[in-house]
């Protein structure tokens, strides 16, 4: 199974050795490595239901390469671990590797190495490697009043999608499948550091609860406008009315889209869009001004959370 997932895959030149041996040996020209891992685990992260073996390879890099985007480093390789029943096709397997290596040469990285175990329900785990170019990571730490906040990617869509499938509402299929694969802004990670951000994080538990870790770690009031948002928001009425809910729930606690926020002291860079500024402590987010009371993100231990 392992010949049959590895053969004929393409590794980038970063990779000096790939699948075949006990471990893999990658280039690594900055002297550093930025690591991250993530796992997805059936019924919790996703459902076989509504995704295609592929959309799940290709999600799960997606999801891993936005934090290594996110510290302002591009991803160079990934390490998969894949359980799964007995039973499960060998070609869903193989589509699972299709998608996470399509998602993979977007970036012009590889998948490396991995591990296949025997399960009760399919588990996803990667472990990201990326570089950072002689450059500093940057932190979630490094935010300071009287900068300027900033997002790279889209808002609420992967939220969206999710409520519409869980409703069956349909109409809304583009909705649906952002949700199913998200889109980071893949390359603007490098581009805000090169820009000179502050700190920098992933939109992937929520807005609010994301820029909420940003502004504890940076001791600092981040206050975003909901005008600067309003694109989000036009774009996700439609469906919102279609299934009862709030647009503005989805804007600011969907999770999921991997989009990038960061703090910039000198302007925002193309394929930025400033949304709020950074205001002195105490550490908390506003939205116009005022705490907001809505949904602020997903909790992962949470008993009662729906499907992610």
């Amino acid at each position: 199974m392992i010949d049959r997932l590895v053969a004929g895959r393409r590794q980038p030149a970063t990779t000096q050795l790939g699948p075949g041996d006990d471990a893999a040996v990658v280039g690594c020209a900055d002297g550093r490595v930025v690591v991250s891992t993530d796992m997805l685990v059936e019924g919790r992260h996703f459902r076989l239901d509504w995704s295609a073996p592929e959309q799940v390879g290709r999600k799960a890099i997606a999801q891993n390469a936005a934090d290594i985007e996110a510290m302002g480093a591009r991803p160079t390789a990934f390490v998969v671990g894949f359980g799964a029943p007995s039973d499960t096709p060998a070609a869903d397997a193989a589509a699972l590797a299709d998608g996470m290596w399509a998602e993979a040469e977007r970036l012009g990285a590889g998948v490396v190495g991995g591990d296949l175990v025997q399960a009760d329900r399919w588990v996803v785990s990667v472990t990201v490697l990326g570089e950072l170019a002689g450059r500093a990571p940057v932190l979630r730490s490094g935010a300071r009043p009287g900068t300027t906040l900033a997002v790279a990617g889209d808002l609420g869509r992967s939220a969206a999608g999710l409520r519409l499938l869980s409703d069956g509402a349909g109409g809304f299929p583009e909705l649906e499948q952002r949700h199913l694969v998200p889109e980071p802004p893949y390359g603007q990670g490098a581009v805000a550091a090169g820009a000179g951000a502050q700190a920098m994080t992933d939109v992937s538990d929520g807005l609010i609860a994301d820029l909420g870790h940003l502004a504890d770690a940076s001791q600092v009031t981040l206050d975003v406008s909901t005008a600067a948002l309003a694109p989000d928001h036009r774009v996700l009425a439609s469906a919102a009315a279609a299934v009862g809910a709030d647009p503005w729930s989805w804007v600011l606690g969907g999770g999921e889209d991997h989009a990038l926020v960061a703090a910039f002291p000198d302007g925002v860079p193309a394929g930025w869009r400033a949304i709020g500024h950074v205001l002195p402590g105490p550490a908390r987010v506003l939205v116009d001004g005022v705490v907001w009371d809505g949904q602020a993100g997903w909790q992962s231990f949470d008993p009662g959370a729906p499907l992610r």
